[in-house]
């Protein structure tokens, strides 16, 4: 490259000063030669005269960004999913879109997860229930290793989630779409497809936690044809993206029992509008999308990296198929 590359960080601006400080500061101790300028995500106007960079870090850019920026090559998405990236029109296609492969969300994830798996295990929303009517019950608690935790997505995020459920004493098993091995962990693979390893991995399932991307083959994949499948009152967790659960379906099942429970991380639409069944059902944990968020220090030492690797043209991790959607 004949110039330093210009690298345009777009993201809301009261976020702006602590980012562009630590990129600056990973920049420079990795001797990258690159400029680096702010553009607010709150403009959704395409400004004139912009000049052009080469590369993007973004977090729920407006589309005016790519109008600006038409001819970059270098895209990164500060964040695991890029589905709404991927939904824009003018996204510039010949680019590379890269996204957090961890950035520190990994480890908060499993503990969200594990916690609501916890939570329904030693049975403290019944003793909830039990404490407002003055009730004093002791509950039998299952042996662990006869409770049955499907992950569905094992890349890093997932992998250390089925993790953390084993380590914990949970009987894991997990599903890719391609295959995966990990230590005391019954891992499946192959096409979503009920009728073939999905189904079969969804059979019997005391918790079932979701932490796919969004794609097209994913959209409403957890209706109730996939959640039947399930034992009965299982529990179902949810942190990979709203628009995998077909909400009506899931509210029907949780009112006639064949879903116990149900922890739900991630909606369709965000903020969870407040008419919406999931608020008011005694069975359903509402939480605002928290299970995990982007961690500046892990997040820019990653970026840093990355882009000290594209500019000496090594391969890159993280690296979107635009075909598949992640």
């Amino acid at each position: 490259m004949a110039r330093a590359p210009r690298v345009v960080l777009c993201a809301r601006e009261a976020a702006a000063p602590q980012w562009l400080a630590a990129l600056e500061r990973a920049f420079a101790a990795r001797g990258l030669d690159a400029s680096l300028d702010f553009r607010d995500a709150g403009d959704r106007n395409a400004r004139a005269g912009v000049p052009p960079a080469e590369v993007a870090i973004v977090w729920k850019p407006p589309a005016a960004l790519f109008d600006e920026q038409p001819a970059l090559q270098l895209i990164f998405n500060l964040g695991a999913g890029v589905d709404a990236l991927l939904a824009l029109p003018n996204l510039p296609r010949g680019a590379t879109l890269v996204r957090l492969e961890d950035a520190g969300m990994a480890a908060a994830l499993a503990e969200y997860v594990l916690a609501a798996v916890l939570r329904v295990y030693r049975g403290l929303d019944r003793y909830a229930q039990q404490q407002r009517a003055a009730e004093w019950t002791p509950l039998p608690l299952a042996d662990k290793s006869a409770v049955v935790v499907g992950v569905l997505g094992l890349g890093v995020i997932g992998g250390a989630i089925a993790a953390r459920l084993r380590d914990s004493g949970f009987a894991v098993r997990g599903f890719a779409r391609s295959a995966r091995t990990l230590a005391g962990i019954d891992c499946r693979h192959g096409a979503l497809d009920l009728d073939g390893a999905f189904g079969d991995f969804l059979a019997g399932l005391n918790v079932l936690v979701g932490v796919l991307p969004l794609t097209p083959a994913t959209v409403g994949l957890l209706g109730a044809r996939a959640l039947s499948r399930l034992a009965p009152g299982a529990h179902l967790v949810n942190v990979g993206r709203g628009a995998h659960l077909v909400d009506a379906e899931v509210l029907h099942l949780l009112d006639r029992g064949q879903l116990g429970a149900a922890t739900l991380d991630v909606f369709a639409t965000e903020p969870l509008p407040p008419e919406h069944g999931y608020w008011r059902h005694p069975r359903v944990l509402v939480t605002p999308h928290v299970s995990a968020v982007t961690e500046l220090e892990p997040a820019v030492a990653q970026i840093a990296d990355k882009l000290a690797a594209w500019q000496r043209g090594a391969p890159l991790g993280g690296v979107v198929d635009f075909a598949r959607g992640y």
